[in-house]
């Protein structure tokens, strides 16, 4: 990784605050990182450290996001540097050391929530700053054009009669989630296949290896519309209004009370300075008012349900009562 190059003025009004933060390293011969960790505000280069892999929707999302502060802040540059393994539990690891520095930021997700219930990881969404959430991702359940479900709710019916596999991406991801809510609250029973990446679980789905997933709609829009693939539901609190997805009904429509969306957003690392914290919210703010903000929205197919600082706060409390709902079952 690229060492960040801050510059030392102000150096004695920064080990003032980074004394107020318990960080060391206030002498004149403080690292940068230290020094930077003190700062108020972002200081040259920015680091966008994205959980997973090259490719997927968090890399795209992290891209999107520093493509986007970059374009509606004027000065700032930020790199992104993807951190995968573990479910994202790596990445998030990482990004806990950084604590009190304004020049990080992490592309974040639902895993956020679910690796700490459902692993023995050192972090929370306690441990950070949250900055925005920039919107909502409602998986559809998909299956093979082949298949003989055509809705959710014959998918549920047809699990309690013969063996039905669904692919997911990590025992802690919205898929998995998704599918416990549904098992709960219909009596279905799915024989889970764990598959590293959506990549990989949408590929086992083609290949035959599975019966069903559930994808974000920007994994399957290609294979849907090319007829590969056929969508049975939207597990969200009502239909997309995007025309390719808008024939797609409801759970709810169908009689299965499902609705769980991957949300998206960016945070930054616990303990940076108020000041920062604001800085953060107000590029966030710029980039939501932007149309690169629009044309990401759109061309994911997300839901533009946006939080900011206290209000993203709140919402991930919320999530982290349902997700330890399904978890702790």
């Amino acid at each position: 990784m690229r060492a960040l190059s801050i510059a030392r003025t102000g150096l004695a009004a920064m080990c003032a605050v980074s004394l107020a933060l318990g960080a060391a390293g206030c002498g004149a011969s403080g690292s940068d990182e230290e020094i930077a960790a003190a700062a108020p505000a972002p200081t040259g280069d920015v680091t966008m450290v994205v959980p997973f892999g090259a490719g997927g929707g968090s890399d795209i999302a992290g891209r999107a996001m520093a493509d986007g502060l970059v374009s509606s802040t004027p000065r700032l540059n930020i790199n992104v540097d993807n951190r995968d393994g573990g479910a994202g539990a790596v990445g998030y690891s990482y990004f806990l050391a950084k604590a009190g520095s304004p020049n990080y930021l992490l592309a974040t997700e639902t895993s956020l929530i679910s690796l700490p219930l459902s692993q023995d990881v050192e972090f929370s969404h306690r441990s950070f700053t949250p900055v925005v959430k920039i919107g909502e991702d409602y998986t559809l359940l998909v299956a093979r054009k082949d298949s003989p479900m055509d809705t959710c709710a014959e998918a549920v019916r047809q699990s309690r009669t013969r063996r039905v596999l669904a692919g997911i991406s990590g025992a802690a991801g919205p898929d998995n989630i998704v599918f416990s809510l549904l098992e709960r609250r219909t009596g279905a029973e799915l024989d889970r296949v764990p598959y590293e990446s959506g990549s990989e679980t949408l590929a086992g789905l083609l290949g035959g290896q599975v019966d069903l997933a559930s994808l974000n709609p920007s994994e399957v829009a290609e294979q849907l519309e090319a007829g590969d693939l056929k969508a049975l539901c939207v597990f969200g609190d009502q239909r997309y209004d995007y025309p390719e997805l808008a024939g797609i009904p409801t759970a709810r429509e169908q009689g299965i009370d499902v609705s769980f969306a991957q949300f998206r957003g960016a945070i930054a690392p616990g303990n940076v300075h108020p000041k920062a914290a604001k800085f953060w919210v107000r590029a966030a703010r710029r980039y939501i008012d932007s149309r690169a903000y629009r044309d990401y929205i759109r061309s994911e197919y997300l839901q533009p349900k946006v939080a900011f600082g206290k209000d993203f706060a709140q919402y991930l409390r919320a999530n982290e009562a349902l997700v330890a709902e399904v978890l702790h079952k």
